[in-house]
């Protein structure tokens, strides 16, 4: 691999290229931070939960707050950076000692209320358990009484000669007795919260709970009178917001609770304690409604931003006046401490895993590799770290498969391939699809038609963009029509466009309509990344002039002819690769952004532009000269803000 660093002037570009070879070791250490191992069995991994989080270094600072003051929290951002890890986390920081049991009696003076004890944790089992061995003790003892007396009435209406008269006697005396005497196990409490022998705080994880599960229940009884029903304390059970008494509730994607649920779980944040009753028609508790049973939790409420558009105002007031929100970040700087912390992520996975061997360093350098390239963003490393989280499995997954003590380089390469998410898989077969029907071309010239790059999901794809210019067929000016499924910041860039061509050619087109087609785009297209091709295959049905198809394209465009920087450039860079593109245009900004293997690396040229006229340079065929002296005569006489340099720069031929 070559190290090139370009170098640019506003007068003359200059490429300076430095020849200096990598080995792979070499590449390996400048990839990997300070840290000195041979494979990550070497690295000590936090015992903490806390120390583990990576890359969140705000949101850790807000929880240890938090817990010291019990606030809520609201964790906002994309699924994957770590919300409940955070969630553990807060439970490890709260105090044992204050855990607490909580007890429900039968009430003799009204059945339907059963009355609720609370008391330090452990005690709970101890008080069941003594009232349970005294219950049988009473049993015994009533039991023994009955038999004593059924075997006297037996034995006296033997010596009466009516023994079978006796022994139904004895039978319906000893039922009778059986149902009129009180039964002592009814009076036994039921352990609702035991909170016994615990080592931390309770964490609970009520995502998606039903109303019965989240606030608790009353369970149907088939029984409801005879002397066969269920004592009302007996049937019921408690909530995921009891359960959290003194500890954490963590609920991702809060806004999927129903509104009546929202409701109540704002008055037990308020209260601090919540009645348990009857929540659906199968539940026999219409009328059971227990004291208050305490729920002093802290809430964690999480989800993407449509979260808190789903939120009951209320309750996110709740959060946000007695608590924190934070937006979780999903990429970190790539500094040598990050990266530091992301070698021990990947020591702290195989661990938690406990069945994939650890990995050698240049497993761990591939790695590292893959984080900067799923960052998006150049001198930034992704924290993504769930996704990560499976690439590490996989790879490790292939090492044992392989017998392999340790988990090589290879094994993570393959794994690249296997782990490859739904949207990369539909993007694969998409490619293959359009190959076989011609959908894109990788060879030739043609007018009117360019090769766009666009992002499906986590993965590239080839975007054709075809234009064509034919009379207006309204009498009081053309149109600029686009089809292909556009969204709305889509059509926006196709207006931007419109307004562009009109500038840069300085011609009457309002007799024209100009017809824009996106080939195959069944998911529809949003997003501006395609103004470039846009605007290159307009011209060139505008004027005539033939467009490379070894060449694709990505940047948006601003009004002014500037080329401005996209996301998702990796990913499309490779689409074109696998399409057997030989040159892809980038916006210049977005250079330190590309992270592609030396295998693409050697197959596509990489040509970062800034403005149009550079767009039309590389990407335009034969006649490209007169378009290019046309831009500049028009940009000259008319005095316009378009920035037309005096000579293109040397594309670079590789990165």
């Amino acid at each position: 691999m070559e190290t090139k660093h370009q170098i640019y002037s506003q007068e003359q570009p200059i490429i300076v290229v430095r020849t200096e070879k990598l080995t792979s070791e070499d590449e390996s250490n400048e990839l990997l931070g300070d840290i000195k191992f041979e494979d990550t069995s070497s690295i000590t991994v936090p015992e903490n939960l806390i120390d583990q989080v990576i890359g969140q270094d705000e949101a850790v600072e807000v929880i240890k707050k938090a817990a010291s003051q019990r606030r809520h929290v609201m964790l906002i951002g994309s699924p994957g950076t770590g919300k409940s890890m955070l969630g553990k986390a807060m439970s490890e920081l709260l105090p044992v000692e204050d855990l607490q049991d909580v007890l429900v009696y039968a009430n003799p003076e009204d059945n339907n209320t059963p009355r609720v004890r609370v008391v330090p944790a452990g005690r709970g089992k101890q008080i069941v358990d003594a009232q349970k061995l005294e219950a049988r003790k009473k049993v015994q003892t009533r039991n023994m009484f009955l038999m004593i007396i059924v075997m006297a009435l037996i034995v006296y209406a033997y010596y009466m000669g009516q023994l079978l008269f006796g022994i139904i006697a004895a039978a319906l005396l000893f039922i009778s007795l059986r149902y009129m005497l009180p039964k002592e196990d009814a009076m036994v409490p039921k352990l609702l919260v035991d909170n016994n022998g615990k080592k931390k705080a309770p964490y609970v994880d009520a995502t998606g709970a039903h109303a019965g599960a989240l606030l608790g229940d009353v369970r149907h009884d088939p029984f409801q009178s005879g002397g066969l029903e269920t004592p009302s304390h007996e049937r019921v059970e408690c909530g995921s917001i009891h359960k959290a008494h003194k500890g954490v509730l963590f609920i991702d994607e809060v806004n999927t609770l129903r509104p009546e649920s929202q409701q109540s779980l704002l008055t037990a944040l308020q209260e601090g304690v919540y009645q348990i009753t009857g929540q659906s028609e199968r539940s026999s508790g219409a009328l059971v409604r227990t004291e208050p049973v305490p729920c002093s939790f802290i809430m964690i409420a999480a989800g993407n931003l449509d979260a808190v558009q789903g939120m009951h105002p209320a309750l996110r007031s709740r959060i946000k006046g007695y608590g924190y929100e934070v937006y979780m970040r999903d990429t970190m700087e790539d500094t040598l401490e990050n990266r530091n912390k992301l070698i021990r992520f990947v020591a702290q996975e195989i661990v938690r895993d406990g069945k994939i061997p650890h990995f050698t360093r240049d497993a761990v350098a591939e790695i590292m590799r893959e984080a900067k390239r799923r960052s998006g963003r150049k001198g930034h490393l992704t924290l993504m770290l769930r996704d990560l989280g499976g690439l590490i499995r996989v790879s490790g997954d292939v090492a044992r498969a392989e017998s392999s003590h340790l988990t090589e380089v290879n094994h993570v390469m393959q794994a690249k391939k296997m782990a490859r998410s739904v949207e990369q898989q539909l993007a694969d077969r998409y490619m293959e699809r359009r190959k076989d029907y011609s959908m894109f071309h990788s060879s030739g010239d043609e007018i009117g038609r360019v090769n766009g790059l666009a992002v499906m999901g986590d993965s590239g794809i080839v975007l054709p963009i075809m234009a064509e210019i034919t009379p207006a067929q309204s009498r009081e000016e053309g149109k600029i029509i686009a089809t292909g499924k556009l969204q709305e910041i889509a059509k926006e860039a196709v207006t931007n466009v419109s307004v562009l061509i009109k500038k840069f050619l300085g011609e009457d087109i309002t007799k024209k309509d100009v017809h824009i087609q996106f080939i195959g785009t069944y998911e529809g297209v949003e997003g501006d990344s395609a103004s470039i091709s846009i605007a290159t295959a307009v011209i060139s049905a505008l004027e005539g002039v033939p467009v490379k198809q070894t060449v694709a394209m990505t940047g948006s465009l601003s009004v002014r002819g500037d080329v401005m920087p996209v996301g998702g450039v990796t990913q499309k860079i490779e689409a074109a690769a696998q399409a057997g593109i030989k040159t892809v245009l980038i916006p210049k900004s977005n250079m330190g952004d590309v992270l592609i293997d030396d295998s693409i690396k050697k197959s596509i040229e990489i040509i970062p532009v800034s403005n149009i006229s550079e767009v039309f340079e590389y990407a335009m065929g034969s006649q490209r000269t007169r378009l290019i002296e046309k831009l500049k005569k028009f940009a000259t006489e008319k005095k316009i803000g378009i920035n037309i340099p005096e000579t293109i720069p040397t594309p670079i031929r590789s990165i």
